[in-house]
């Protein structure tokens, strides 16, 4: 008997079924049909999940008389998730529904070298500001994700040796934010948050991803199978520390020389375009130095991508990617940057890897990163698991009263 049951597919939980209301709404009937399961189960699978707020009903209750049949559909306003992507100089915060939709947002010019207590502490400030201007209860609040702009033990959420984050190494980020606002963090390097986040806004059909972001740094997001890959400690992706061959020993922050995101990161272009003779302080002064057509800002640039090609190309062989989404601050130049790597990928993978490969700008653009961090906890806190412990608890709530 016990072999039978090992063999046999386990019948759909509640958790099950809230994923199938969760993507579509659907009537009795057609849960029904999908589950196998009796009328009487779903039902009271229904009617438990409706009590908990998590879904709502159109139409009729019964399809007699002619009368269409209730259609059941899950209520994205069942709760709020705080999303947070943390750059090298730049904080962007947003208030999310349970779809993901964008209730409120907010950008800031923050450098994360000013360290975890100050920069957290005014992240706090700006997410109860959102949930005040959204008419959110913080009451309401079901999650936090937040990306940071280095590697991070998957495990703890917490930062490791981050080469430009001065002070964050080993901070405890989830203590802090959970002392904050008393529900599940999630952490995780901003390049994963921006591939989680390219894929759930744009890529949703498409199995495998890479995500490249170009800034102050250089990061990759690895989605395979649908899903994000992050290695054994959390370091998978790490781009910008492989080194480029035959590229110049530019000493980098994470104390190697000849690192990708030390010869194409924005403080090494800014270097670049200095030398030349032109006037640019951030990633923002290239890329309006690109759209303005200056000539070596665009030579410039034109050449990082093909410096960023040539490490992509091994990638692209390992891989096989069907999309390689680009996005950072520099991708705002994309015409010039995307050329570069396309250049590079084309001619140095296999060409059997690169005969449908689409190399293209970000569609979900400098919202990336707290898309990511938005989905990444609406998938955990709304996972079956997590459905099924909220009912349980609730129950064993109900039996103590």
């Amino acid at each position: 008997m016990e072999e039978l049951q090992r063999i046999l597919p386990r019948a759909p939980g509640i958790g099950e079924v809230f994923q199938l209301l969760r993507s579509e709404p659907r009537t009795r009937a057609q849960l029904v049909a999908i589950t196998g399961q009796a009328r009487s189960t779903i039902a009271a699978r229904l009617d438990t999940l409706s009590e908990l707020g998590l879904i709502g009903q159109i139409g009729e209750r019964s399809a007699a008389m002619g009368r269409p049949a209730a259609s059941f559909f899950f209520l994205p306003d069942a709760g709020a998730v705080l999303a947070i992507d943390i750059g090298a100089s730049h904080v962007r915060v947003g208030l999310t529904d349970l779809s993901v939709h964008i209730l409120a947002e907010r950008h800031l010019a923050l450098s994360v070298d000013l360290g975890p207590e100050a920069v957290l502490g005014r992240v706090v400030e700006v997410c109860r500001e959102l949930l005040a201007e959204a008419g959110i209860d913080p009451a309401r609040l079901r999650g936090v994700g937040i990306g940071v702009p280095g590697p991070v033990t998957h495990s703890t959420g917490r930062p490791s040796s981050p080469p430009i984050m001065p002070g964050w190494d080993g901070f405890d980020i989830v203590g802090r934010l959970r002392s904050a606002f008393d529900v599940p963090v999630y952490v995780d390097n901003d390049a994963n948050m921006m591939a989680i986040g390219e894929h759930a806004h744009a890529w949703k059909d498409v199995a495998d991803l890479l995500y490249v972001k170009f800034a102050t740094g250089v990061g990759l997001g690895i989605i395979l199978d649908g899903q994000i890959r992050r290695g054994a400690q959390g370091s998978s992706g790490d781009i910008g520390h492989v080194r480029v061959p035959g590229g110049p020993p530019n000493l980098c922050h994470c104390g190697g020389t000849g690192c990708l995101e030390a010869v194409i990161g924005v403080p090494a272009l800014l270097e670049q375009l200095e030398r030349a003779g032109r006037t640019a302080t951030s990633g923002a002064d290239i890329v309006a130095l690109v759209r303005s057509g200056d000539k070596t800002a665009i030579q410039v640039m034109r050449d990082a991508g093909r410096t960023a090609g040539d490490v992509l190309a091994g990638v692209v062989s390992l891989l096989n990617p069907s999309v390689i989404a680009v996005g950072g601050i520099l991708a705002q130049a994309h015409e010039q940057l995307i050329a570069g790597i396309r250049e590079s990928v084309y001619a140095k993978s296999l060409p059997l890897a690169t005969q449908n490969l689409l190399i293209t700008a970000s569609l979900a653009g400098p919202r990336a990163g707290i898309i990511g961090a938005s989905t990444l906890v609406c998938d955990q806190i709304l996972s079956p698991a997590a459905i099924e412990a909220l009912v349980d608890g609730s129950e064993a709530r109900e039996g103590e009263s």
